[in-house]
């Protein structure tokens, strides 16, 4: 996949972002579009690149792309923020969390305003990050806050092993990890969405599999192709779904395979699936899921921070805000009346503002993107068509 370039040395990002090539992609993609279709990318990291590399500005009108749940940050529901903060209340207890939780609110208040008030919040890199946090404070009480979908969920089940081989009895996990696969079944099963085709999640993709789209593409007739992250991955998979859908076929295609196999990661499967069991989740935008969550095994079930939650009220946060819509496809960013007035980066009302990785970030951030002019060019073949050093 990746070009030649004249020294003989690899340039991935470079070899990626030719913008001569994306334009002939882009012409590719024209010519082999037919009826109107409708994509939807479930990737957070995806939807940035589609709206930092102006990839919609170069489609046919005929090529719809939309966002879907693809931030695990955004369809964290409310009630989970609620439980965390919750936990962080609690007598002699340090919650542990990803810095793009902070600023996610809950029905009255977010874990940066709590951490504000007093509460031991501290951001981690990595869930081993927490155990050592466990270590060095053995009368106090660690939760890490789990989320994410199968991308993190063997680091925190990871954490689990180690917390239980070291012995600690100080260490907790509240698990709201979720798994894509039945997110896309919910999706595809929308007559009022009217999907023709996903762009799989690369990150995702490197756990679980290429395998793993095969049920969703069989049942529902759907072309799945899984993509990487730089304008020439995305564009790729695009032209892919498009000939799949002219032709009429529906079948999982791989072109990101310098990271993707077709049975993912093995042993970060097995560390999953050992700590965790699959559970009815509900989804932000989505509601209650058969079958997307994760919960932790009734063998590790000392290290359930959800065991020992106290009660809640959990009230409604009215906002007017359309994160649900959003995240269901079914709505835009710019469809929302909170969008760019007031809800912005730097005040955000919903979770799709609040992650570095929401569409509505994404739209805000790179609204006025619409071409590709300011890629980087170089002189070398990506899929035999030649890029030009301007």
């Amino acid at each position: 996949m990746a070009g030649t370039v004249p020294n003989g040395a690899m340039k991935y990002i470079d070899e990626f972002r030719v913008g001569t090539i994306a334009r002939e992609l882009a012409a590719r993609i024209a010519r082999a579009a037919g009826k109107p279709v409708t994509f939807m990318e479930v990737c957070g990291t995806h939807t940035m690149a589609i709206a930092r590399c102006g990839l919609k500005a170069l489609l046919p009108a005929s090529v719809r792309l939309i966002s879907g749940p693809g931030c695990p940050v955004c369809v964290t529901p409310q009630a989970d923020i609620d439980r965390f903060i919750a936990l962080g209340r609690l007598p002699k207890v340090i919650l542990t969390t990803f810095g793009d939780m902070l600023r996610v609110p809950g029905s009255h208040s977010t874990l940066e305003q709590e951490r504000a008030r007093g509460t031991d919040v501290r951001v981690i890199y990595s869930p081993l990050d927490a155990v050592n946090i466990a270590r060095e404070n053995p009368d106090r009480r660690v939760v890490f806050c789990g989320v994410g979908f199968e991308t993190t969920a063997p680091g925190v089940a990871l954490a689990i092993q180690e917390a239980q081989k070291s012995e600690l009895t100080n260490f907790n996990v509240y698990c709201a990890h979720k798994v894509v696969p039945p997110a896309l079944v919910a999706l595809a099963s929308d007559p009022e969405i009217g999907l023709d085709g996903f762009l799989c999640p690369g990150h995702v993709s490197v756990i679980i599999g290429s395998r793993a789209y095969e049920p969703v593409a069989r049942n529902f007739h759907l072309p799945c192709v899984i993509a990487g992250f730089e304008p020439l991955d995305i564009l790729q998979a695009i032209l892919l779904l498009v000939e799949q859908a002219s032709a009429g076929r529906a079948e999982v295609e791989t072109p990101y395979t310098r990271a993707v196999l077709p049975d993912g990661n093995p042993a970060a499967l097995a560390c999953m699936h050992t700590v965790f069991e699959t559970a009815d989740a509900e989804w932000r935008g989505l509601g209650v899921i058969p079958g997307s969550g994760l919960r932790i095994c009734p063998e590790f079930a000392a290290y359930d921070a959800a065991s020992w939650l106290p009660p809640l009220e959990e009230a409604p946060r009215e906002t007017g805000c359309e994160c649900g819509l959003i995240l269901k496809g079914r709505q835009s960013p710019r469809d929302c009346p909170l969008f760019g007035t007031a809800c912005t980066p730097a005040n955000p009302v919903g979770p799709c503002m609040v992650s570095s990785e929401g569409a509505c970030a994404a739209e805000y951030r790179y609204r006025r993107v619409e071409t590709t002019d300011d890629a980087d060019y170089t002189d070398y073949t990506y899929n035999g068509v030649q890029g030009k050093k301007i």
